[in-house]
This record gives C-alpha cells, sequence and structure tokens, in this order.
C-alpha cells in the first residue's frame, strides 16, 4: 500500500488575503427546499458553448430525474428533469460566463405532482469495478459543484498516474458563501460515505476532508460521522487556516501536502485527487438512493436582501425566485452578484437559471459598491506579486496585455491566473487587473484560434499547389508519351515508305 502524500503537517501557499467573513447571517436556520416552480430553465450547451445531445422533444412529458441529454463522452454532463411536467420552447436565458450573455435553454413547465422515475441505486457499489460506477455517476449527471461544474466522470477515469488520496473541499473562503458549510452541518455522514464512493471510483486509497478552522460545528458533524462510519477507508479531516483563495484546488493541495502543482500539470501529477464536498453528496444519492444530480444548495446572501438565507434550489430555477425566498431585495440593494464579491460576476437580470455550479447569490448594496476610481499609471509597487497566490507577476502580464502582447503574456503564464481578485484588491493605482487578465486570456484564445486557421488554410493551400503540381506533372507526362508515340509511328510511316520505295526501285530494275 502506497504512502499518502498527505501527511499530519500544514503549509502555506504564497500571497492570498485574510478577508472578513460574513458567513453567519445566512446561517441562521437550515437550508429547506424552495416551493416548486411553474418553469424550469435548463441549459443545452456547456460551458464551452458547445450544444449537448437532446434526447426529448417540445410537447413530451417527463419525470423527475429523466435524462433530458445524452452524455456521449466523459467530458459531457447528462441534464435531468427538475421536476415532472411537460416539455416547453427553447428560449434564451442570461448566464454568467461569459459575462451576461445569452444561453438557449430548454423549458420545462412543472406540472405539480413532482412525480419521479423509479431510481435505481447501486447497490454494490463496494464490489463492482471502477468503470461501472463511474459510469453511473456519469449517468446521474454529476459534475463540480464548487462553481467550475467540471464534469465528474472526466476526472474520475482520467488517464492519470495512479491516485493514493481524495481531497473533498469544504474550504470556502469566499466572505459571503456559506452553502457547503450548510450542507456540512446538514448531511456529513452521507459526504463521509461519498467521499469513499469517489475514492473508490478514482482508485484511491484513503480521504481527507478539508474545512476552515473557524467551521466547529461543521467540524463536529464531520468528526462523529467518520468515526461512526463502517467502510474500511480511512478518512481524515484537516483544518486549515481561514485566508483566501485557500478554497482553489491548487492552493488547498499545496497547504496538505507542501507541494505545488506542476505548470501545465495536474494534481494527480502528485497523487492527490480533488472534488468538492456538495460533489460527495450528490455521489452519494446517485449511487445508494439512485437519485440524479437535479437540486443543490445556495447562499442567498449580502445586506441588500430582507432575510439572508441558504435555500434548497432546483436546478433551472429563476434567481428571482431566490431573491424572492430571501425576503426580496431592499431598496437600498445597487448589485446582484453570483458567487463571491471575490471572483464572482456581476448579473445585469435576474433571469438566469439556477446551474449546477451556483453555489451563491450575493447582493450588496448601493453604497457598498467601490465607486470608480481613476485609473492611474502602475507603479510597480509589487503589492499585486506580494498577494498573488499562483506566483505570478500581475503587473508585467498587465503591461504586456495593456501592450497587445498577449503572446508574451501566456508565456508569462497568463492562464495560470486563477482569477481570486487579490491583486486587484491592493492596487494602489486602483487598475482592474482581473479585468484585463480576462481580455487577455479570451484575446490570446482568438489569436490561437487565428494562428490555428491560419495554419490550417496555409496547409490546404500547399496541399493544393502540391495537387495542381502533381496534375501537371500527370499532363506533361501524358504529352511526352503522346509524342513518343506519334514520332513512333512517324518513324515506322518513314520506314514503311522507305520499303515501298525500295520496292519499287527493285522492280524497275
Amino acid at each position: 500500500m502506497s504512502t499518502s502524500p498527505i501527511g499530519d503537517a500544514l503549509y502555506a501557499f504564497p500571497g492570498g488575503l485574510h478577508l472578513k467573513h460574513n458567513k453567519q447571517i445566512a446561517c441562521q436556520e437550515l437550508p429547506e427546499p424552495l416551493p416548486l416552480s411553474d418553469r424550469y430553465f435548463l441549459p443545452i450547451v456547456d460551458r464551452q458553448g458547445n450544444a449537448l445531445q437532446l434526447i426529448v422533444e417540445e410537447g413530451m412529458t417527463v419525470r423527475r430525474g429523466q435524462p433530458l441529454t445524452e452524455a456521449r463522452h466523459d467530458f459531457e454532463i447528462v441534464v435531468h428533469a427538475p421536476t415532472s411536467g411537460q416539455i416547453g420552447p427553447v428560449v434564451t436565458r442570461t448566464r454568467a460566463w461569459p459575462p451576461n450573455s445569452r444561453v438557449e435553454c430548454l423549458t420545462l413547465i412543472a406540472d405539480g405532482a413532482d412525480q419521479s422515475v423509479e431510481p435505481h441505486p447501486l447497490t454494490a457499489w463496494t464490489e463492482c469495478d471502477r468503470d461501472q460506477l463511474v459510469d453511473h455517476l456519469r449517468q446521474a449527471g454529476l459534475a463540480g459543484l464548487g462553481g467550475a461544474i467540471f464534469p465528474t466522470a472526466a476526472k474520475l477515469r482520467g488517464d492519470w498516474a495512479p491516485i493514493q488520496t481524495l481531497i473533498l473541499n469544504g474550504a470556502e473562503c469566499e466572505p459571503w458563501i456559506a452553502c457547503d458549510e450548510m450542507l456540512m452541518r446538514m448531511r456529513a455522514a452521507d459526504i463521509v460515505t461519498g467521499g469513499q464512493i469517489l475514492a473508490r471510483a478514482a482508485g484511491a486509497e484513503d480521504v481527507v476532508i478539508a474545512i476552515e478552522d473557524q467551521m466547529g460545528e461543521a467540524s463536529q458533524y464531520l468528526s462523529e460521522a467518520i468515526e461512526q462510519q463502517a467502510l474500511p477507508m480511512p478518512v481524515r479531516l484537516r483544518l486549515v487556516n481561514k485566508i483566501y483563495p485557500e478554497g482553489g484546488e491548487r492552493q488547498l493541495i499545496q497547504v496538505l501536502t507542501g507541494q505545488e502543482v506542476p505548470h501545465n500539470g495536474l494534481p494527480q501529477d502528485l497523487g492527490v485527487l480533488c472534488h468538492n464536498v456538495a460533489t460527495a453528496a450528490a455521489a452519494f444519492d446517485a449511487v445508494t438512493h439512485g437519485k440524479a444530480l437535479t437540486e443543490r444548495v445556495v447562499t442567498v446572501t449580502g445586506p441588500g436582501v430582507n432575510s439572508p438565507r441558504n435555500v434548497i434550489a432546483r436546478i433551472g430555477t429563476p434567481m428571482a425566485e431566490l431573491l424572492e425566498a430571501a425576503g426580496g431585495l431592499k431598496e437600498s440593494a445597487g448589485r446582484l452578484i453570483l458567487g463571491g464579491p471575490m471572483s464572482g460576476t456581476a448579473l445585469e437580470r435576474s433571469d438566469s437559471p439556477v446551474s449546477k455550479g451556483t453555489n451563491c447569490l450575493l447582493v450588496l448594496e448601493a453604497d457598498q459598491i467601490e465607486r470608480p476610481q481613476p485609473v492611474m499609471p502602475c507603479i510597480n509597487c509589487g503589492e499585486c506579486v506580494r498577494v498573488c497566490p499562483a506566483t505570478l507577476l500581475p503587473q508585467q502580464l498587465f503591461k504586456m496585455i495593456e501592450a497587445g502582447r498577449h503572446e508574451t503574456a501566456a508565456e508569462l503564464n497568463l492562464f495560470d491566473c486563477i482569477e481570486c481578485g487579490c491583486c486587484a484588491q491592493v492596487c494602489p493605482s486602483h487598475i482592474p487587473l482581473v479585468d484585463w487578465y480576462r481580455h487577455g486570456k479570451a484575446e490570446r484564445q482568438i489569436e490561437q484560434l487565428d494562428q490555428r486557421r491560419a495554419a490550417l488554410a496555409k496547409r490546404r493551400h500547399e496541399a493544393r499547389e502540391q495537387r495542381l503540381e502533381q496534375q501537371r506533372l500527370a499532363r506533361e507526362a501524358r504529352r511526352e508519351k503522346r509524342r513518343q508515340k506519334l514520332a513512333e509511328g512517324e518513324q515506322a510511316q518513314n520506314e514503311i515508305q522507305a520499303a515501298i520505295a525500295r520496292a519499287r526501285k527493285k522492280k524497275e530494275n
């Protein structure tokens, strides 16, 4: 049995910020399910904009948990009906990324009965092979519930190095988000078992649950669940310091292992795999109860709502209904943010549906929104370098992007930026650095796409020129062959005429 890369010691990652937490205002009571909505809106494209394979048509009747799309490979996530009802038309709704873009959504008109499909649990999961377990999780629509929505099946079945330890990430580091903390209070035992399910699917040998040291109640429930769990796989609870962005995958791994995930590498290169605690709870539901992922806990909070709370919202629920469940907006409400104040996205409209990655809806008051400050030149103070958790050179990246040198910025590891916002938070020149990095990434991706298109056009042109040259040479060869035949024919004709002339001359003599 190999040794786990995670020992008893804790380490530190570079940079980061100590932020004041405001989690408890939404944690006064346990989350409760929202009332059924009249209509749900389910995106039918993935985060990259690729269309999903629909297996239903408008007018069809479906039940809760019934698949509406088909996963053709591990990188596609199955979408399930969040309730029973009738499939309606395809409409467009706002989504957070790209910021406030529009996305096609399948409408589900609820019938109010909330009937579910027959569950198909995987009762003997401790004995089935890994592929069978991963297939079951994929069919249940599992994805990363920490916000990235990365397909769980692709993460579990990837052709990586052997995995020794599965990390369950419960270290919510954004100041207002509390959905994972409340989930750990409610379903500690399910998370422990779900972690073991994910570990078996990944081929890992033990599980480490990492939470912030200020989550006292969650720590108590998880400790009790670990002591009472009957499965043989070891499960450990680790308390990490409260520093932003410790909930980031790479930062948390560095804190637990003392090792940095290699540049252009993956956590699997260190023998670890990281999943969110909510993903573990969803894995438990999928395997032991046969339930597809159709709902999640969402924090609805901030000084701009009347009754901050956590709710259990079904996938596809319009966010306006989450705000209504939190007592509605105050007159002083000024900005709606999907996610936390550091790395979240400001929403222009509240018609965006809840997705599997929706963890928080934050409403700030108008006077809390930082007034636009005049952007001043970079003074090379180095504050952004000091707080960057990815050990980048933010000021150099900014200068390269501002100058349009996106390829150079990429060579300076622009794509290692996790867009945590620490650099912009401390910049005395008020430069919106994260916005510049997002712009630079988008422009570099466009450049790479243009370069690929240009290279493809060049290959096609060269192939065409080569083909035309081959055709020209073939024509020349055919012409030469015909000339040779004609020359041979003329020579034969001349020889015949000469022979006839000789015969005539001989006869005359």
